[in-house]
């Protein structure tokens, strides 16, 4: 029993303060877009130079000039903005995004990230991930519990190149939710029918 990719995205929505700046990386955080309730008043910022992305586009709404930073086509707000690259990393770096969501190939227990790249295999670059988990108030990261090869993603320390050290806040996987305290990581929610023994790991209190 676990969550489902659109279960996991509500509960990180769940997180969220009414009236926030939000930047979603490529995968499943993009899944988000499309769920949160227009009452929550959320601005979502896409490092390319959006403010105010809707989420997918209807097929009649396609434009190849409205993009996200994965490359994928966007719809946008009434009240979007544009700008440069400048002006969006500025954005991140002078901590104007309240909360970051990215994937994750490994998060830690002392709060760091590795989301970026497998040593030996194809390496496309780390974006503005490095960026956003500095500068962003409060850093949440999606991903799922365990890898394809059945190793837990929530470990002790990371094993793969960091893309920020001790910068996560919360991490939501389709098995619970979960808060690194720089020893092991705190249980804050389990998804239903999931046991802390299905977890699989001795790092969570």
């Amino acid at each position: 029993m676990s969550w489902t990719k659109e279960e996991m995205a509500k509960e990180v929505i769940g997180l969220f303060k009414q009236g926030s700046s939000v930047n979603l990386g490529i995968g499943l955080p993009t899944l988000i877009a499309e769920q949160i309730p227009a009452s929550l008043d959320i601005m979502i910022h896409s490092e390319n130079g959006v403010l105010g992305v809707k989420g997918r586009p209807k097929k009649n709404e396609v434009s190849p000039t409205l993009i996200n930073a994965g490359k994928e086509t966007i719809s946008i707000n009434k009240s979007a903005s544009f700008f440069d690259s400048s002006m969006s990393f500025g954005m991140i770096r002078g901590g104007h995004i309240d909360y970051c969501v990215l994937g994750g190939m490994e998060v830690d227990a002392r709060k760091s990230l590795a989301n970026w790249m497998i040593p030996g295999k194809k390496v496309t670059g780390m974006g503005g991930a490095m960026d956003l988990v500095n500068g962003s108030k409060c850093v949440i990261i999606m991903m799922t519990h365990f890898n394809k090869d059945g190793e837990t993603k929530l470990v002790e320390e990371c094993s793969l190149p960091l893309t920020g050290l001790e910068v996560v806040d919360i991490v939501v996987t389709d098995h619970g939710i979960f808060k690194p305290n720089g020893k092991k990581f705190e249980i804050i929610k389990l998804a239903d029918g999931v046991l802390k023994e299905d977890l699989k790991a001795e790092i969570y209190s």
